[in-house]
């Protein structure tokens, strides 16, 4: 039978577990919706603290409605797949609607989280999987009463009665996927996809068998404080030790104490996710644990760099301290190495190495030691129908605290690549500007170093048809920091700041430059992302801050999620006794 009533656009449920399936795209994506203890996700009081990964979404269908806009016509249909794979897999195949069923007492925000599987004794040796708890506020008990004792087609399977430590728990039997189901307190309606797990959350709960409930770990009820918004839709946390631990696990790869090491010391990552006119923007944070050895230095010295670089610029990354972002980097304490977390730092001794064997100079002393300024790395447009060379230009500028020993690299850099590769390596100007050329037919392109104040040095590279260095020098006639993308989409918050990142992908994709593939067949993801923007700041001496904005394409009006196609088969009342909920008053009559 298929119902003519459409159904709610809204699946908070479906829509959280197809997120967290996202895997690094729920890990930027999502965040918090509305209610909760203060600051801390709807059910903090239940959800066990060594949870993975805790995700919160809004209940509100305005919300839900303007995300369903974004994307291009590909991912909008393709999101709205997987919103009715999720509907009709997670409530339409155990016999509920969401609009008559959840929707009349659902609260603000629902909850989920990731757990690692309780441990199985003499199970053969698999790989594990996260098992999810969902909580529900509950907003009208009555209404929710209602739904408990709703009778279910024997299609949606066997519900059999259980109780542990007084609380009274539904379990569903004979499906693929079994969900056991209970209420704290009249407030909260948790689902779990695993008996042992529901018994962890009611231990959690009474505080029992030494389980500690989320709201207790160690500075995460300061740090998302940090992050809230007034129109917030997602939160997201990330149990940075306990989601390490589980990875290194599942791979079967033992612990290197040189890649976990930087990662244990890291408490957790948190982000909020709010929805604007044009696009998302995030709020992120993370911080050590309050036993760490490690603290960060304060100093947010990121301030001119954009201005520096021209408005054509495709990509850049920019920061206050060179050298102290290497040192960060080296000790696992920067957004790279969470956003590469398969890489090592013990292993970035790579380019020290390439030093050495290419032009015999050290890093450490030839490079970063006056490299403590701010620096930037960008990616420049070649105009359209400019001679063959390379599609694009690469520019890197650093703030210099020692403009005699960066002229000594430079060079020696000179020397090198004139007496050992054979560059021409040749003086030149660029208005009043002294710069320095290398070229070398064979290659395809040219190098030119020099300075663009006293202070602050420059390299680029680019075709020798179109040089950069015009672009830059004296100064740009239109400057990134000035131009309208670069303002639409780098956050001014946290201000002042340790360095931004800029991606324009409506001029990148227009170049047909090569994207970066997003993994589960998600490459629509990326054509709908028109650019993207990243802040950053040291925080304080344990944690640190990033705002993120992505501008995106807009498919405009959804049209209305299909019907869902409910079992017909008459309804059993014998196996579905009621869940017991606080008596509650007769219900006032909604506005």
């Amino acid at each position: 039978m298929i119902k003519k009533k459409k159904p709610s656009l809204l699946l908070p449920i479906g829509a959280a577990v197809l997120l967290v399936g996202g895997g690094a795209a729920a890990y930027w994506v999502l965040t918090k919706g509305g209610i909760g203890s203060g600051d801390l996700p709807v059910g903090a009081e239940v959800i066990p603290q060594d949870a993975l990964m805790t995700l919160s979404v809004s209940t509100d269908p305005g919300q839900w409605q303007q995300l369903r806009e974004f994307g291009t016509p590909q991912s909008q249909a393709a999101f709205d797949q997987n919103l009715v794979q999720l509907r009709n897999r997670l409530l339409t195949a155990n016999g509920y609607d969401y609009e008559k069923d959840i929707q009349p007492w659902i609260g603000k925000e629902v909850s989920i989280a990731l757990l690692a599987p309780p441990a199985a004794p003499n199970a053969a040796p698999v790989l594990p999987k996260p098992v999810a708890i969902v909580v529900l506020p509950i907003q009208n008990p009555l209404q929710a009463k209602q739904l408990l004792e709703k009778p279910r087609s024997q299609t949606a399977g066997k519900l059999v009665d259980r109780t542990y430590k007084g609380f009274q728990i539904k379990e569903t039997q004979g499906k693929a996927e079994n969900f056991s189901v209970t209420v704290f307190d009249g407030k909260l309606l948790v689902v779990t996809t695993d008996p042992k797990v529901m018994d962890r959350a009611i231990d959690t709960y009474k505080g029992e068998q030494g389980q500690r409930a989320l709201k207790t770990i160690p500075g995460i009820a300061q740090a998302l404080s940090k992050i809230q918004t007034t129109q917030t839709f997602g939160q997201l946390y990330l149990n940075v030790p306990a989601a390490t631990a589980f990875t290194l696990a599942t791979t079967g790869k033992a612990a290197d104490a040189s890649k976990t090491a930087p990662m244990s010391e890291t408490q957790g990552v948190a982000a909020t996710m709010s929805l604007e006119a044009e696009g998302m923007r995030f709020k992120g944070v993370t911080w050590y644990k309050p036993d760490s050895q490690k603290t960060y230095q304060v100093e947010n010295k990121a301030k001119t760099m954009p201005d520096r670089l021209p408005a054509n610029t495709l990509l850049m990354a920019s920061g206050g301290n060179l050298r102290q972002f290497w040192q960060n980097y080296n000790q696992g304490a920067t957004a790279l190495n969470f956003a590469l977390p398969n890489s090592k730092p013990s292993e970035s001794d790579w380019l020290q190495k390439a030093l050495k064997s290419t032009i015999n100079m050290d890093l450490e002393k030839d490079f970063l030691a006056w490299m403590d300024g701010e620096f930037a790395v960008a990616m420049t447009n070649v105009p359209d129908g400019s001679p063959s060379g390379l599609p694009f230009n690469l520019l890197f500028m650093v703030k210099s605290s020692d403009r005699n020993a960066t002229e000594a690299t430079l060079k020696q850099l000179d020397q090198t690549l004139a007496d050992k590769y054979k560059f021409k390596v040749e003086e030149a100007k660029v208005g009043d500007q002294a710069v320095t050329n290398w070229t070398l037919p064979t290659i395809g392109f040219a190098v030119t170093h020099g300075w663009l104040t006293d202070n602050v040095a420059f390299i680029a590279l680019g075709s020798p048809n179109v040089s950069v260095v015009n672009d830059i020098l004296p100064k740009p006639a239109a400057s990134l920091g000035a131009s309208q993308p670069f303002k639409a989409s780098v956050p001014a918050d946290p201000n002042p700041n340790n360095g931004n990142f800029f991606a324009n992908l409506d001029l990148y994709k227009a170049k047909k430059l090569p994207l970066p593939q997003l993994p589960l067949g998600n490459q629509n993801l990326l054509d709908a992302v028109r650019s993207i923007g990243v802040t950053a700041a040291i925080s304080d001496d344990r944690s640190t801050r990033y705002d993120v904005s992505l501008l995106l394409q807009k498919a405009g009006k959804p049209a209305p999620l299909p019907s869902p196609t409910v079992p017909s088969s008459t309804p059993s009342p014998s196996n579905n006794p009621a869940l017991e909920l606080p008596s509650v008053p007769s219900p006032v009559p909604s506005p």
